[in-house]
């Protein structure tokens, strides 16, 4: 008998190791706005969204002081932060491109709309908001097709104001 896990399950939060902890902090406070719930000295932080007891680990217990993974190996592409809508991405989209912080890619894939960026350690972020799923690119079968098309950045940051 195969195992159907309950459709209720989400990702509630994932751990970064970061080489730097202080840089890390602040990358993810000025960058994102995520606020800092919980500190263990100074080898890890648990940041969040609104309050929540952590929607991101950052922690050193590994990787104090050390390099960028080379980018042929394996391990984490990227971590995702959902928004609840295109207003709410575009702001945050807006923050990271007042931060300075360069997008390495934006992508409408037909259920969601999504910005790419990488932290200090070069750990893969993405910021996306999902469609509705009355809105999800369906074949002719009625199978899910996604799509890699260009998203328009500026229209999705002119749409936070």
């Amino acid at each position: 008998m195969t195992y159907t896990v309950d459709p209720g399950m989400s990702v509630g939060h994932v751990h970064l190791k970061v080489s730097d902890l202080d840089r890390s902090i602040a990358w993810y406070k000025e960058v994102l706005g995520l606020e800092i719930m919980q500190t263990y000295g100074k080898a890890a932080a648990f940041m969040s969204a609104g309050g929540y007891h952590h929607h991101l680990g950052l922690n050193t217990w590994e990787s104090r002081g050390g390099g960028r993974p080379p980018s042929n190996t394996t391990g984490l592409y990227h971590v995702a932060f959902l928004f609840p809508d295109r207003a709410a991405l575009g702001a945050a989209v807006a923050q990271v491109l007042r931060s300075g912080v360069k997008l390495i890619g934006a992508a409408d894939h037909g259920v969601s709309e999504a910005v790419y960026l990488e932290d200090p350690d070069g750990n893969g972020i993405e910021l996306y908001r999902d469609r509705g799923r009355d809105e999800w690119p369906r074949d002719q079968n009625g199978e899910l097709s996604m799509v890699n098309e260009p998203l328009d950045v500026e229209a999705l940051v002119a749409e936070a104001a």
